[in-house]
């Protein structure tokens, strides 16, 4: 269900090296959903959300593939008027997509102050319970946890152990987790433990690989408008899941993410209103 997307010649201020050429027809799907159906809590015709996706180069049958995809996990549901089909966000859809907002949209805020103070966590998983292990390492990864070695996770945000704790819980790991929370002891470098768990080097390549596609980018018509806010929430999204959103004590000096989460709310704001016009315009047309 995936589309190989080619910007360089609509778009070249967007055309992207990897994330959306290799973007798939539902990612793009949830994109438009969150940024401009759910603001609205109203059903949209199928056409609309084909010919959305379709100026991001998504084709017809892998639109259709997306939303039924889309619906069968239970997030959008259908209804016909006529020879026409209309989509609105479901009760599991809507809370999706509103998490995903409050998470995309207050992602990059300014930390406040760090008591210096680390949330250790000691998780023993068996190598045999692979599945659990994955499970475990993608949630504590979301929820901006490093591991710096196995069994071992840990985060600067002490006031994380209830959302932690909520993890463990519902993977039954309890029996085998424990916690511990204070500051840095004598032992060792404090740079080289963050060093051990986060890839801070991948991350900002990302960040200044964003920062260089929409470094230029002036879409001119509605439509332009439309795609490039959607391009460029689609290109944020990842960021929450690949930023642990380290205090700026233990991050490299000049750290790209501030430059970046800059960029996207000025792009944000200055694009929101053409954007959301002319969903408008193509959403009340008859």
């Amino acid at each position: 269900m995936s589309a190989d997307l080619d910007f360089d010649g609509a778009h070249p201020a967007l055309s992207r090296r990897r994330g959306l050429g290799q973007t798939s027809a539902r990612s793009l799907l949830l994109t438009l959903l969150g940024e401009f159906v759910l603001p609205r809590d109203e059903p949209v015709w199928t056409q609309v959300l084909i010919d959305v996706l379709a100026g991001l180069g998504i084709e017809s049958k892998s639109a259709r593939q997306a939303l039924a995809r889309t619906a069968a996990e239970g997030l959008v549901l259908s209804d016909r008027a006529g020879r026409r089909v209309r989509w609105r966000l479901t009760e599991s859809g809507r809370r999706l997509l509103s998490d995903g907002a409050d998470r995309i949209y207050g992602f990059g805020s300014p930390a406040p102050a760090w008591d210096g103070r680390w949330l250790v966590l000691l998780v023993s998983v068996p190598e045999t319970r692979r599945r659990l292990r994955h499970r475990l390492r993608t949630r504590l990864a979301w929820a901006g946890l490093g591991s710096p070695a196995p069994g071992v996770w840990l985060s600067p945000d002490p006031g994380k152990e209830a959302e932690v704790a909520e993890v463990v819980a519902d993977l039954e790991l309890d029996a085998v987790t424990s916690s511990f929370v204070g500051p840095f002891g004598a032992i060792g470098e404090q740079d080289e433990v963050v060093r051990q768990a986060w890839n801070l080097a991948a991350v900002e390549r990302e960040y200044e690989e964003f920062l260089s596609e929409f470094a230029d980018a002036a879409p001119g018509t509605p439509a332009e408008v439309l795609t490039h806010q959607v391009l460029l929430v689609h290109a944020w999204r990842r960021f929450p899941f690949l930023d642990p959103e380290l205090p700026a004590e233990l991050l490299p000096a000049e750290w790209a993410g501030t430059r970046a989460a800059e960029r996207f709310t000025t792009l944000h704001a200055r694009w929101a209103a053409g954007a959301q016009g002319h969903w408008e315009s193509l959403a009340d047309a008859p």
